[in-house]
């Protein structure tokens, strides 16, 4: 028998009995499920993580931290130590006296990058000097973003005669040569900050020196106009979208919409732009250094430590190549690891 067809009614109220027929196996793979809603910040550290070169930098900076802020607490050589008839070793080379040592059965650790003019083991110098450097960048660039992202938010978002003012400002610090301006903090400092370094809880000072105080000086005064400038451009271009005007709107102050809001979305080029900071910091002391104007002796630094290995390059080149190899690893790494961050947390570049 011919089975029969029914026929649904358009005009008809009834409910078509095939539309809740159970779904077939196609029909289900057909459906699209939708990814779970994750915040911001998740959602930036789930596509870091597939980044492998931004992965790889991030493990070689982790690296660099632990050989220059954790393993000198458990070397078994000190950076200022200066021991008779050791030196000029070359890498994993004894002296005459550790050679008895070990002959008479002691344990002696080899010196890995040899020794100095000194008789200083140099792979723990190139760690302290790493451990200097890290230091500069990161609190260097620390100060900068405070100072900068400040400052150009609060230009930016309300514009007018006080953007115009405090823009002016900004072109006359760029027009400062910072050098020059760190030789006379340096000049001038000396002598109050030795005097300084003889009270109680202040012998810090001696050992950083008035060179790095005058540089983190000048990097508070002057580096951070650059950031300044990033963050204004940003906020200017945001404060025009709906969810400012919503803001307003609902009665939110102008801190509060710079702070949740602005600040809030430029925090792709906040990212960026520090961590970009950092290996800038760094090549900055390292050249200051290189020319003298960096930490005090006997506190190395990789700069100091390139200058004093020139002298001796024919004779003793991996005295210039292990601080030289140390600052290209540490900008590059940093540099990597900006572009990826900048890659996860850039809202603009989430598709």
């Amino acid at each position: 028998m011919e089975e029969l067809k029914t026929t649904h009614n358009p005009l008809s109220f009834q409910l078509n009995t095939d539309d809740f027929m159970p779904a077939s196996a196609e029909e289900k793979l057909s459906v699209v499920k939708e990814r779970e809603s994750v915040s911001f910040w998740k959602d930036g550290v789930r596509r870091f993580r597939r980044n492998k070169i931004a992965m790889g930098a991030l493990i070689v900076v982790l690296l660099i931290m632990v050989l220059a802020f954790i393993v000198p607490h458990f070397y078994p050589y000190s950076y200022e130590a200066q021991t008779k008839g050791s030196e000029r070793l070359a890498p994993m080379e004894y002296s005459a006296s550790e050679l008895e040592r070990i002959a008479n059965g002691e344990s002696v650790f080899p010196h890995i990058l040899g020794t100095d003019q000194n008789g200083r083991d140099y792979a723990i110098r190139v760690l302290m000097g790493a451990r200097v450097s890290l230091t500069v960048g990161l609190v260097a660039s620390a100060l900068i973003l405070l100072i900068g992202a400040t400052y150009g938010a609060i230009a930016g978002y309300f514009g007018g005669k006080l953007d115009l003012v405090m823009m002016r400002v900004v072109d006359i610090l760029y027009s400062v040569p910072d050098v020059l301006i760190i030789i006379l903090l340096a000049s001038t400092l000396k002598y109050p900050l030795q005097n300084l370094a003889t009270l109680p809880g202040f012998s810090w000072i001696s050992v950083i020196g008035p060179n790095m105080i005058s540089m983190f000086l000048v990097f508070g005064l002057l580096y951070w106009v650059g950031m300044a400038r990033i963050v204004r451009s940003q906020i200017m271009i945001l404060k025009q979208s709906e969810y400012v005007t919503a803001a307003r709107a609902l009665g939110a102050k102008n801190g509060r919409i710079i702070k949740r809001h602005l600040l809030t979305n430029c925090i792709g080029t906040l990212i960026v732009t520090t961590t970009l900071q950092i290996p800038s910091s760094i090549f900055t002391e390292s050249f200051l250094s290189f020319l003298g104007l960096g930490v005090q002796a006997p506190m190395p630094s990789l700069g100091s430590l390139a200058s004093s290995a020139l002298n001796g390059m024919q004779s003793y080149p991996y005295r210039l190549f292990a601080p030289a190899f140390m600052i290209f690893i540490i900008i590059l790494s940093f540099n990597l690891l900006g572009d990826g961050l900048r890659d996860a947390f850039d809202p603009k570049l989430k598709n």
